[in-house]
């Protein structure tokens, strides 16, 4: 029953097994046909010829004297006969081809039994020498310009296959020959091919039964080969079918033996390796998705519940009380000013991810930092400020978006200095194929566990004294997505205790 169901799998007519099978069997089928006719067709062209020169061999061994003494004695028994003009000229003379026949057979030669013999002499005279023993007929005649040829030619040796109406087939064989008195003619001998078609089939017959046991063999002998030459695929099969989504980890062997197949498990692996690192990428945006909800909730959440916390204590009665009153309307507006702020970023955020707009233009990026200068120094305060710009530095930009970039760095470090002893530095340098701008401060600085996260959405290294500021966590979040529009990338070097650099490239201008 095993067996029967293995031959049962391999014979399915859409595997892969049974139509490699099939079609090699097919080729191979075609091939021995293909054989089989060249070799019929050769066959009989080697046959035919040997069959031919062997009879040219007892023709030329037969020596003058006695084509004389038969050419003779047919010419002697024609002109005897006294119905000579009731029969053709061609026709055999039964007497003259018995003696003759009698005697030539008798003599030291002798011609194939089913075969004619007729000599044409140079005047184009046809006699029969001997008829068939096989069958009284007359022998076929050929052309005039085929004797004429068969005269001419070199070697002096001719032969001819003639298909007659009645669907015999003679071989027919034309030697020239001559006497002692130099007489000379050609000699005709008709055989019929019946014999020689007989082995013809039976080699052809020969050569059908063994390319039938060949094929059968090399099925039975092909069906392990192709079995075990499939076994890597087999494994490949069995590898994938345990694959699934929390099992992505699974690879195929790449050293299996076969080009094609360890191609085929590469090319698996690498998409297997793109989908797991899509999944990872797909499960990472679910839960930083999941964070920025939870996050968005809260920062949203606070203010909205200290507003509706001051309200209540109005609708109380404190709105009688004129410092009560005073007190709650400014921290109300403190709370919708943060509110206002914090939507204002996550529409900027959803509007940089979904469809950004931004216009690049060519410019000088120093003349924008001089331009932003006195409002740089305004939400200083105290702080110290230094500009060391270097000039004609040119580069594409959207001046709204560098100003908001330039805005976001300064006041993060002046949430992040002492307000009396901080100082702010502003550095414009040029880099190998960009512009780098540089925004440090000599504040507490930020320690290494923080600065992998830096950058994402409402992430704050220290939440108290970012909060005090009115900060969510989203202003680097937005520097970066406008930095990286420009085709820039984004930086930040920190030492606890002595300061944090933001560090900015550009893409310099073409036509720079």
């Amino acid at each position: 029953m095993k067996l029967q169901s293995r031959f049962r799998r391999f014979f399915v007519p859409n595997s892969l097994r049974f139509q490699l099978l099939s079609r090699s069997l097919l080729l191979m089928a075609v091939l021995l046909a293909i054989i089989g006719v060249f070799q019929y067709v050769f066959m009989r062209g080697f046959i035919y010829e040997n069959k031919a020169l062997s009879i040219q061999s007892q023709i030329q061994s037969v020596p003058p004297d006695a084509w004389e003494l038969m050419v003779g004695n047919t010419l002697d028994d024609q002109s005897a006969k006294p119905d000579r003009h009731d029969k053709p000229d061609n026709s055999p003379v039964n007497a003259a081809s018995e003696d003759s026949v009698g005697g030539f057979i008798h003599g030291p030669y002798f011609f194939l039994p089913d075969s004619t013999i007729a000599l044409i002499d140079g005047a184009g005279n046809f006699s029969v020498i001997s008829n068939s023993a096989l069958k009284d007929e007359t022998p076929p005649r050929l052309t005039e310009q085929d004797y004429q040829d068969a005269i001419n030619s070199k070697p002096k040796f001719t032969y001819k296959v003639l298909n007659q109406t009645l669907g015999d087939e003679q071989l027919i064989v034309l030697q020239p020959v001559k006497t002692k008195d130099h007489m000379g003619g050609l000699i005709q001998v008709s055989l019929d091919t019946k014999s020689l078609r007989e082995t013809l089939i039976q080699q052809l017959v020969i050569f059908l039964s063994l390319s039938l046991l060949a094929l059968i063999g090399g099925m039975l002998a092909f069906i392990p080969v192709l079995r075990k030459t499939l076994v890597p695929l087999s494994k490949i099969v069995d590898t994938v079918e345990q694959i699934d989504v929390g099992n992505l980890a699974e690879r195929l062997p790449v050293e299996q033996g076969q080009m094609e197949i360890d191609r085929l498990a590469i090319s698996f692996n690498g998409m297997l390796e793109r989908l797991e690192s899509s999944f990872e990428a797909e499960k990472e945006a679910k839960e930083q998705m999941r964070r920025f909800v939870a996050d968005a909730s809260h920062e949203l959440r606070t203010p909205l519940t200290s507003i509706h916390g001051f309200l209540e204590v109005l609708l109380r009665g404190a709105m009688n009380q004129p410092d009560k009153l005073n007190k709650s309307l400014k921290s109300m507006y403190a709370e919708s000013e943060r509110m206002k702020k914090l939507v204002q970023d996550l529409l900027l955020l959803a509007k940089l991810d979904r469809s950004p707009m931004i216009e690049l233009r060519e410019g000088e990026l120093d003349s924008i930092i001089k331009e932003m200068a006195p409002q740089l120094r305004v939400l200083a305060g105290n702080r110290k400020v230094c500009l060391r710009l270097t000039s004609d530095l040119r580069c594409r930009f959207d001046e709204d978006k560098m100003k908001q970039v330039l805005l976001n760095l300064f006041h993060n470090a002046v949430q992040h200095t002492d307000s009396e002893m901080g100082e702010i530095q502003i550095s414009l340098e040029t880099a190998v194929g960009s512009v780098e701008l540089i925004v440090s401060d000599n504040g507490s600085g930020i320690p290494d566990e923080h600065l992998p996260y830096l950058f994402d959405r409402f992430y704050r290294s220290d939440s108290s004294r970012t909060r005090k500021y009115g900060g969510a966590g989203l202003g680097l979040a937005i520097t970066k997505s406008i930095v990286e529009l420009h085709g820039g990338k984004i930086k930040v070097e920190s030492v606890a205790g002595v300061g944090t650099s933001f560090h900015v490239w550009l893409p310099t201008s073409d036509k720079h």
